[in-house]
């Protein structure tokens, strides 16, 4: 066990690029819910755009190259969706379970001529006089133009959504669709191009992967990534800040876990300390901008408070009963990332009165009279 030998430099910088492509992938899905559609086909769509742009990228020797055919491959597998959904009628939870399989296995099947390959690598983008700032620099400002591009589409998401016609229109049909037909909106097509750009970002999401995180391609090289961004979207409440933090979290937790595998950190060791360490965060917050905002209430914050104490307290007799047995480590260190993303999230989603409620139409089908 060695903690000296973990970098916050580099756990950090690990944070952003972990961090990336469930963040394009939730934010394309974030659209696509607030039309109206529930795609559960996102891991499809990832594993597809991240075969799309391995092997394109392969082909032309560009990276760039490779990420745009991922956007594509990702919105073309969409399209499948869109037809069985939005013309055929068909109930979207079963086809976007469908939608997952078809990608899985045609990936695996596209992919076969691709494995032990090294793709053409993208090169950071540096960014003068901020990239030379002791510890920021080398954590913020030295990544590829990827991590940056998603932040500006998380950005230019919640401008559209909030502040344009366009978004307006679109969160019109997510809540009802039928209103929304009345008033002379092509709901179809908007939904059918809300399902095209969640297809996108998921390729984009599921080519970060394959092309710079883990630039090799294996089968099932997104790990359940879209399943997360799934469970991101509804617990962050369709609000892309927080689609945000909970990309960031996820990301963090995973960064965390590969740092506690290389030191040989048992992560029952840490854990404990970081979910209390997490609740003075959260009650140091809640405080801040419940004051600040005059709305604060001590009691649920307190309440809140009590529960990542309480959590952190169960972990550490866990820890001591096990005496960090090495088998429940590897299986706590794997799943972690994704069992602890879902319960702040949750808790943050209880936290928020009445604004967790999702688009009405979410999931049912429409057809025009």
């Amino acid at each position: 066990m060695d903690l000296g030998s973990i970098s916050l430099v580099a756990f950090f910088a690990s944070l952003m690029v972990a961090s990336t492509p469930i963040l394009l992938a939730a934010l394309g899905e974030m659209v696509t819910e607030r039309a109206g559609v529930l795609n559960l086909g996102v891991e499809g769509m990832m594993i597809i755009g991240a075969i799309c742009g391995f092997a394109i990228a392969i082909e032309s020797g560009s990276a760039a190259a490779g990420f745009l055919g991922a956007a594509a491959g990702g919105a073309l597998l969409s399209m499948l969706f869109a037809i069985l959904t939005q013309f055929l009628y068909a109930t979207q939870v079963p086809s976007g379970l469908a939608l997952t399989l078809v990608g899985v296995g045609l990936a695996s099947l596209i992919g076969q001529p691709y494995v032990g390959e090294s793709p053409p690598l993208m090169g950071k983008l540096h960014i003068p006089v901020f990239e030379s700032i002791p510890f920021f620099g080398p954590v913020m400002f030295q990544h590829d133009p990827i991590v940056y591009l998603s932040l500006i589409l998380a950005v230019l998401v919640g401008v559209f959504l909030k502040y344009t016609r366009g978004g307006l229109i679109l969160r019109a049909v997510g809540e009802n669709h039928d209103a929304a037909h009345a008033l002379g909106y092509k709901v179809r097509l908007v939904r059918v191009m809300a399902i095209g750009f969640g297809g996108a970002m998921a390729g984009l999401g599921g080519a970060y992967i394959s092309l710079i995180r883990v630039p090799q391609w294996t089968d099932g090289i997104t790990g359940g990534i879209g399943w997360i961004a799934l469970a991101i979207v509804v617990f962050a409440s369709w609000k892309p800040e927080r689609v945000v933090f909970g990309a960031y979290l996820f990301g963090g937790l995973t960064a965390l876990q590969l740092n506690l595998q290389a030191a040989n950190i048992p992560l029952l060791f840490v854990l404990p300390y970081l979910v209390m360490l997490a609740g003075v965060i959260y009650f140091v917050i809640a405080v801040a901008v419940g004051s600040w905002k005059k709305t604060l209430d001590v009691k649920p914050t307190l309440k809140t408070f009590a529960q990542f104490i309480g959590v952190g307290l169960v972990l550490l007799l866990i820890g001591i009963a096990t005496n960090y047995a090495s088998s429940l480590d590897l299986l706590m260190l794997s799943s972690a990332p994704f069992v602890a993303t879902i319960v702040v999230l949750v808790v943050i989603s209880a936290r928020s009165k009445g604004a967790s409620n999702g688009p009405a139409m979410l999931g049912k089908i429409f057809q025009a009279h």
